[in-house]
């Protein structure tokens, strides 16, 4: 393979010759091609130059545009053609990037140096970034103890506190949460910095403050500037880029289509000034670049396109390429797994021009392989181009980890240290601490500032331990050597006049409105199309609405001329004015399911607010006349109204004028409303006063004086005046009245006057234009609430126990109150992490079972794409002939790269797979499976932990025990039981804690973790199947959690455990393990052993498979031996070798002894399917309620507000009408 892609094409490399030393090909390439190699070279250079002559000779705007790609002809000759960039077709950009990407792990940092070497070639500056920050504090105002719980006596006591604390009557009694305490320091170019910290250390707060992206309620002090600009003086969210840890996507859109509308909304930035001047130098000189280099950088140059070539660059580097054209997917799509959304959304903002990037737990849901590829890249972007990025990481491996040449480590809101990663160690020796061998630099740092841990690492024997706070931590760094050159640097001002070009921003989009728009609209068609069903749906029901209406007035059962028929007329009307009003109520969801992600997009200057709204507005536009002619095609010659063919254009010009306004107005309330709940009530609210208003329920003459203002405020009303004077001023309604009570000379003027409707032919045109107009005003509104409405927020805090000596009050943005770490076990002591069940008894016993499974196979339907693309199989295999075997007491990790099949296994054994088609045995305990009874023996905890927001921690654990342990529990035990689980779990100091939603309020990741596992344990399994279970834990919250998994499995009971990037300490906690590679099969399944003993003998025993180095983590170098890439070197196939060896032998003698039933044991049998009877699983859903509806103050006060404000509104449209009939 090397020596193919050495040979492949060498014309690529001697094109160039004629730049001398710098492009010439090398020795050994030239060595080893045959002599006809240099006459088709030198045709080549030939052919080259004069295309390349015929380039510089056009204008600058053309020559930007222009420039030369290989092609492969008919005839199988590589031949260059002159082609415009802006119109490169996707086959072209592929093969593009294929020819200067071959192999990204090895060629990317090649292609960077070339893109830097041309610039550096003719003496162009690149612009970089230097970021100062000078005492910053960060701090915030929250409440704690039960004040904190959300009900609505305590929202409405925050309420009233605060009114009463602006005029200074009553003290707040809110705390002040200190977030960064007086933090300084320098953030430089070309170097990869890593931020780390324990959990609540502030590392988001910091690289928020630094991106310019502060939350609104926090109060910040200080300095930060970019390059010696203050904030103030340019638009840092186009300067630099924050990503956030919080993935937020249009699940209809594809992974490619998202990261090109990503591009072509931030724009090229300065790429296209520094090709202007690159272009200008290079003809001055007389050099010519490289075809493929010059094709890239004029391509990624070019604003404004549909797509562009960093999209296919990014695609690449962070390994998206083979999801690339899949549908990103959300709660109710398939889409893309965790890992490759997180990908994503670092991708999103890569292919920006931005020089700074803030990257914020950018390694959730990644295996410690692809983290270590990424940081890979990201570290050759960074020395190569000079880009400045930070990087928020969890768990590093300690080969991620050395990518790095900074760190910043945060602990309680302070910067412990700041510098050369090598120095880190050094300093904290000079401290009296010290790294253990066996321990990742990382680990260790999360750990040492911590009260809990602390003691573990210090080493200066001679004298005693006493805690180290991290005041004397900071003291001691500003003693330091590196502390005090820091402090330096920071008194010399930075010289602006350094950087020719300042890479500071200050246009605040990066293309121009029109093109804004143009990105937007494309994008609302694309998801119009995307979510067709939507559409369809909504056109059969209004279809169907119409047939209805048809036949109930049907024009044979209404005459008319006459009064007795003119209020079916009426009904008819208002009837087609309601279903025309509601059929757009759609718009209201569809609205609030978007904003997410525009909230982030328009914080991140994607695009202003009225770009999104006014795309909407007119793509709504066909859809409005599709269904406002369905309707009057369907209904108004068969109901009867008015024959004359300018009457159905003038009624169908009102209907199409109220459906406009209609979702106007739903789309104004969703962008008011902000979330579902709040949406659809004051949704509904409207909709009620427009109603009773339009002049149908209530006549315009019988409304009191004091309302009349809500009779014109009303769009029905115009609505209603637009429809019914269209009927009843036809000639045919034209018949003499004879009713002398109402002076009209017509009977369609008298229904007209009798509802107090207008008789005017003039009002029917006065009444459309104020449809169009209030159409118009709510999507202003709408503009006016996008632009300056926020979305709705609750407190970010978690309660705990009042009984506790401490309150705790944790931010998801800040740090801990002192006093709250919790314990972590001694990642040192192996009996702690390894032992085996001690047999401790609890409240309620719980059988041992064991779970074998043998030749386990599942596959899907192909899907169509993959069918469309010429594969010809009709199932696609996602497992192939997997067996294992856990068993009770063992704790087993299940291992693989992302995509190897570990959550499918874990679905497929647990039962959860209901499609597809599963071949093979699986046995408990010897019986063969029976999915309605392992249910009730087997516990399932979900990588997205998903628990009831607005519940207890306990709360939550005995709605989980009520419902799944056995009605023959009784209360006082079962609460025992749940108590003796919380204390297993560490729950216990949060068991008043709001559960809260994930990233918004209440618990940490760490303790939604621990809340997931507890949740399944209070249903007493004896198995117990655990996805990622440390996702998105640092190391110190990682370790809590594995301390919880590890004191699970010393009850007795078989867990299982997928992992991604697990720690040494973590990885080594398991008894055994099951590795899979990509497709699906087992390449390795077995004890661990003792610092990996077992593991790594297998392994290194596979020859041509490099040894393991000392203190290398066993879990990143397995992943690493068993790349694709590396079967590939080594010829060899990991699942063939793993069943042809005697480990696998020996796990088939397991697996056959598991499948055999014990004598005189007893299938599983539960005598109901539930393990309540029906009216109990009522009392306890009916609590559950209750408690959730008791804690949702936002709904509850609209509730409440709505009920009077009806009421009273009622009260006064009604006035007195009981006494006037």
């Amino acid at each position: 393979m090397a020596s193919a892609l050495a040979g492949d094409d060498l014309s690529a490399r001697s094109m160039s010759s004629g730049r001398g030393g710098w492009g010439s090909a090398r020795f050994r390439d030239i060595w080893q091609t045959p002599p006809e190699v240099f006459e088709r070279s030198q045709r080549h250079d030939t052919e080259e130059d004069l295309i390349w002559a015929a380039i510089e000779r056009l204008p600058m705007y053309d020559r930007l545009r222009k420039s030369m790609i290989r092609k492969v002809g008919d005839n199988g000759k590589v031949v260059l053609h002159e082609v415009d960039v802006t119109k490169l077709g996707q086959q072209n950009k592929k093969q593009l990037i294929d020819s200067i990407l071959k192999v990204v792990e090895q060629d990317n940092e090649n292609f960077l140096r070339k893109l830097r070497d041309r610039t550096d070639r003719v003496g162009i500056e690149i612009p970089k970034i230097e970021v100062r920050f000078e005492h910053l504090s960060v701090e915030g105002d929250v409440y704690v103890g039960s004040r904190a719980l959300p009900t609505l006596l305590n929202v409405t006591l925050n309420i009233i506190e605060s009114i009463l604390g602006l005029v200074r009557l009553v003290p707040s009694r809110k705390r002040k949460i200190e977030i960064l305490k007086d933090v300084s320091g320098i953030v430089k170019p070309s170097r990869m910095t890593l931020v780390l910290g324990p959990p609540g250390a502030g590392k988001t707060t910091f690289l928020q403050a630094l991106a310019g992206r502060l939350d609104q309620d926090l109060r910040s002090s200080g300095r930060i500037t970019y390059c010696g600009y203050e904030m103030s003086e340019f638009i840092p969210q186009r300067t630099c880029a924050y990503i956030g840890h919080h993935d937020v996507h249009h699940g209809e859109m594809t992974v490619r289509e998202t990261l090109d509308f990503s591009g072509r909304c931030l724009g090229v930035g300065t790429r296209y000034e520094i090709l202007k001047e690159l272009s200008n130098r290079e003809k001055e000189a007389g050099i010519k670049p490289d075809p493929e280099i010059d094709a890239f950088m004029k391509a990624t140059a070019m604003a404004g396109q549909r797509t562009s070539l960093v999209t296919d660059y990014v695609l690449k580097i962070l390994g998206l390429e083979m999801c690339s054209d899949t549908l990103v997917g959300d709660d109710m799509r398939r889409g893309i797994s965790g890992g490759e959304k997180k990908r994503l959304t670092t991708g999103e903002m890569l292919v920006g021009p931005a020089k700074a990037f803030f990257m914020d737990e950018i390694s959730t849901g990644l295996d410690s392989s692809t983290t270590y590829q990424i940081c890979k890249f990201m570290r050759q972007m960074v020395h190569i181009m000079d880009v400045t990025m930070v990087i928020s990481l969890l768990q590093p491996a300690p080969e991620t980890y050395d990518q790095f040449d900074h760190l910043i480590l945060l602990s309680e809101g302070q910067i412990v240290y700041q510098g050369p990663t090598q120095g880190v160690l050094e300093f904290f020796e000079y401290m009296g601490f010290k790294c253990p061998e066996r321990k990742g630099v990382a680990d260790f740092l999360q750990e040492v500032t911590s009260k809990k841990d602390q003691q573990q690492y210090w080493f200066r024997k001679d004298q005693p331990y006493s805690y180290v706070t991290v005041s004397e931590f900071v003291q001691g760094f500003n003693s330091f050597h590196i502390g005090q050159q820091l402090e330096s640097d920071l008194r010399v001002p930075y010289d602006r006049s350094v950087a020719r070009h300042p890479a500071v921003v200050t246009e605040k989009y990066g293309i121009s409105n029109w093109e804004l728009f143009r990105a937007c609209f494309a994008r609302e068609w694309l998801l119009m199309k995307r979510n067709s069903f939507v559409y369809i749906f909504k056109t059969v029901q209004i279809t169907i609405m119409s047939l209805i209406a048809m036949t109930v007035f049907f024009i044979k059962e209404m005459h008319a001329g006459n009064l007795e028929d003119g209020s079916k007329f009426f009904g008819a009307l208002f009837y087609s004015l309601i279903n025309v009003m509601f059929n757009g109520m759609a718009e209201l969801a569809m609205t609030i399911f978007r904003l997410p992600v525009f909230y982030k997009q328009r914080d991140f200057l994607f695009y202003p607010p009225w770009a999104f709204s006014l795309s909407i507005w007119i793509i709504k536009i066909p859809l409005s006349l599709l269904e406002s002619g369905i309707w009057i095609c369907l209904t108004y010659y068969t109901i009867g109204f008015a024959p004359a063919a300018s009457r159905f254009f003038r009624q169908f010009l009102a209907f199409f004028g109220i459906h406009q306004m209609a979702l106007s107005l739903f789309r104004f309330i969703a962008a008011v409303g902000r979330t579902q709940v709040i949406a659809n009530t004051l949704g509904t609210f409207t909709l009620l006063m427009v109603f009773v208003l339009g002049g149908f329920i209530v006549a315009r003459d019988d409304i009191e004086p004091w309302m009349i203002w809500g009779y014109y405020l009303s769009p029905m009303m115009y609505g209603q005046n637009a429809i019914v004077m269209n009927e009843f001023l036809d000639k045919r309604w034209n018949r003499q009245n004879n009713d002398t009570r109402i002076n009209a000379t017509t009977v369609g003027q008298v229904l007209l006057k009798s509802r107090g409707f207008h008789t005017e032919d003039c009002w029917f045109w006065i009444s459309v234009a104020a449809l169009f107009g209030f159409s118009v005003l709510f999507n202003i509104l709408f503009i006016v609430a996008l632009t300056y409405l926020n979305p709705l927020r609750d407190s970010k805090a978690i309660v705990v126990d009042e009984n506790e000596n401490t309150n705790k009050k944790e931010s998801s943005s800040g740090k801990n109150i002192p006093g709250t770490d919790l314990p972590v076990r001694n990642s040192l002591d192996a009996t702690n992490i390894t032992g085996r069940p001690t047999g401790r008894g609890m409240v309620l016993p719980f059988k041992p079972l064991s779970l074998a499974f043998n030749h386990v196979s599942y596959s899907v339907d192909m899907p169509s794409e993959m069918k469309s693309q010429g594969v010809e199989e009709d199932h696609l295999k996602l497992l192939r002939n997997v067996s294992g075997a856990f068993r009770p007491g063992i704790l087993t990790a299940l291992v693989g790269v992302t995509g190897a099949g570990k959550t499918t296994l874990m679905d497929v054994l647990a039962g959860r797979k209901t499609g597809g088609y599963i071949e093979g045995s699986i046995s408990v305990s010897g019986y063969p499976k029976n999915q309605a009874t392992f249910t009730r023996v087997s516990g399932y905890c979900e990588q997205n932990d998903i628990h009831s927001p607005h519940v207890t921690v306990y709360e939550s654990l005995l709605y989980s025990a009520w419902l799944r342990l056995s009605s023959e529990v009784d209360t006082k035990t079962r609460k025992m039981f749940i108590e003796e689980v919380m204390e297993l779990i560490e729950l216990k100091p949060l068991r008043g804690a709001i559960v809260g939603l994930p990233g918004v309020d209440g618990l940490s990741t760490e303790q939604r973790k621990r809340l997931t596992i507890a949740v399944e344990l209070v249903a007493n399994p004896s198995i117990i199947f655990m996805d990622e279970p440390t996702s998105g834990l640092d190391a110190r919250a990682a370790a809590i959690v594995m301390r919880t998994v590890r004191n699970t499995v010393d009850t007795g009971r078989t867990v299982v455990c997928t992992i991604h990037q697990p720690s040494i300490d973590i990885f080594e906690s398991f008894d055994e393990l099951l590795l899979m590679k990509r497709g699906g099969q087992i390449i390795y399944a077995g004890p661990l052993g003792r610092n990996s003993h077992n593991l790594v003998q297998y392994f290194e025993a596979i020859p041509g498979v490099p040894k393991i180095k000392e203190g290398y983590n066993p879990a990143t170098w397995m992943l690493e031996i068993t790349a694709p890439a590396v079967e590939n070197q080594l010829n060899a196939d990991f699942a063939e070798i793993y069943a042809e060896s005697s480990l696998y032998q020996r796990n088939q003698e397991i697996i056959e002894e598991l499948s055999r039933p014990v004598p005189g044991s007893e299938d599983l049998h539960f005598p109901t399917k539930y393990s309540l009877p029906f009216l109990s699983q009522c009392k306890v859903c009916f609590l559950k309620q209750h408690w959730s509806y008791k804690r949702n103050p936002r709904y509850n006060a609209i509730r409440f507000f709505i009920t009077i404000v009806v009421g009273i509104l009622f009260g006064l449209i009604f006035w007195n009408k009981g006494q006037q009939m």
